[in-house]
């Protein structure tokens, strides 16, 4: 997924802030409360996107949501709100999670598979490839996506090795059209 320069550069402000307070891992498990709320919540976004509602009004409600959460992360959902970028609220917070999550050198894989594999599948397919790095922590995302019709595909950082059904077809479909 694509991350808008802004997202980029309020994470950047916000990680580099926390990283002089001492707050990095309270901010940390916030914005990824923050990416979840967000998430989950169709009507709280239709709000934030509202473009007649006004900027004292939706920090009222932010507040009001995020009223658990450090002086730090309110300051920022804040800002971001008057600022006029609510709508990045949830790229900010998940780049500020990519972000600690480089630091602290975790991998983010995506495993797109057909259907739902058991965790000892999950682990030969993790063990089978030299991108993902035995001795580093991993967040593992899995999608099943039925179109690819068997297989997997696996994606890690900016690497991609496509092991589907669907993309094995299609190669083969390729060669009877050149021949």
């Amino acid at each position: 997924m694509l991350t808008s320069k802004v997202a980029k550069r309020y994470a950047q402000g916000l990680l580099d802030f926390t990283n002089e307070s001492g707050q990095a891992a309270a901010v940390f498990s916030e914005m990824k409360d923050v990416v979840k709320i967000m998430s989950q919540s169709v009507d709280l976004n239709k709000f934030f996107l509202t473009p007649y509602i006004d900027a004292k009004k939706k920090i009222e409600v932010a507040d009001q949501i995020f009223t658990s959460f450090s002086v730090s992360s309110q300051n920022l959902i804040r800002l971001v709100i008057k600022h006029g970028r609510e709508n990045q609220l949830k790229n900010i917070a998940q780049e500020f999670i990519n972000k600690v999550e480089d630091i602290n050198g975790v991998q983010r894989i995506t495993l797109t598979t057909a259907t739902q594999l058991s965790k000892e599948n999950l682990d030969q397919i993790l063990r089978s490839t030299n991108l993902v790095n035995a001795g580093t922590n991993f967040d593992l995302k899995v999608n099943v996506k039925p179109e690819i019709l068997g297989g997997y595909i696996l994606r890690v950082g900016d690497q991609q090795v496509d092991a589907s059904v669907k993309t094995k077809l299609n190669l083969v479909k390729k060669d009877f059209q050149l021949n």
